[in-house]
């Protein structure tokens, strides 16, 4: 096999892994839409709360700048991914401050400004660094940062399954979708080799397994458990 042929072929595998991690990152990008259609018929934000979306607008606004050319010029598809995914957060943002109480409303508006000025600092600091390699070092690690924790944040879910046995509070949609998308991603990162990207998906890939496993477990737990007669006679 020609270099020519190897490297296409590389090129071919790493866009596939990118077209992949996309298709199921919007599958993640969607998932709260049925929260928000509640949102709107009953016309309050209820008991739900509003910063995951704001957390998860940042992760995606500074993800999105870290995959643009002025940082890395071989990312387009993470670019795309979180281009997309900082669209669909900004609209449930809008749409829980629109349903929200009065009190509510104020501390999501500045939340939301807070983010954009973080964001804003990030993108106008980064440019101010000439040497392309330390540019795309620190948007990097802020990234890479930014993923690992927005990854680790179901451990708390990870932890109510264990101490419930019950699966009721994890979705295994959700937990899918997460999973394949890491994956994609983390295979996205080795081919590209870029660490910035594998390395926080290859954390996202391993959480992810553990959701899997501990929702197969429980779930047949919970099935046997179900298929015990609810009364016992004694001889």
């Amino acid at each position: 096999m020609s270099l020519s042929s190897a490297h296409s072929i590389h090129t071919i595998c790493k866009d596939a892994a990118g077209i992949v991690g996309n298709i199921f990152a919007l599958g993640l990008f969607v998932s709260p839409v049925t929260t928000f259609q509640r949102i709107i018929r009953n016309g309050s934000t209820e008991m739900f709360s509003g910063l995951p979306y704001i957390y998860a607008l940042l992760n995606c606004l500074i993800c999105m700048w870290y995959g643009s050319p002025l940082i890395s010029s071989d990312n387009m598809m993470v670019m795309l991914s979180n281009s997309v995914g900082a669209a669909f957060q900004f609209v449930y943002i809008i749409i829980f401050i629109a349903y929200a109480e009065t009190a509510k409303k104020v501390r999501m508006v500045g939340l939301l400004l807070a983010v954009l000025g973080i964001f804003a600092i990030i993108v106008i600091a980064s440019l101010q660094i000439i040497n392309d390699s330390t540019r795309r070092l620190l948007v990097g690690f802020l990234s890479c940062a930014t993923l690992i924790s927005m990854f680790a944040s179901p451990l708390f879910i990870i932890k109510l399954v264990i101490r419930t046995r019950s699966v009721e509070y994890m979705p295994f949609y959700l937990s899918l979708s997460t999973f394949l998308m890491s994956t994609s991603f983390f295979l996205y990162g080795l081919l590209n080799s870029d660490a910035f990207i594998y390395a926080p998906n290859g954390v996202g890939t391993i959480l992810g397994l553990i959701q899997l496993v501990l929702y197969f477990y429980y779930k047949r737990a919970s099935t046997e458990d179900c298929r015990e007669p609810l009364i016992v006679q004694y001889a």
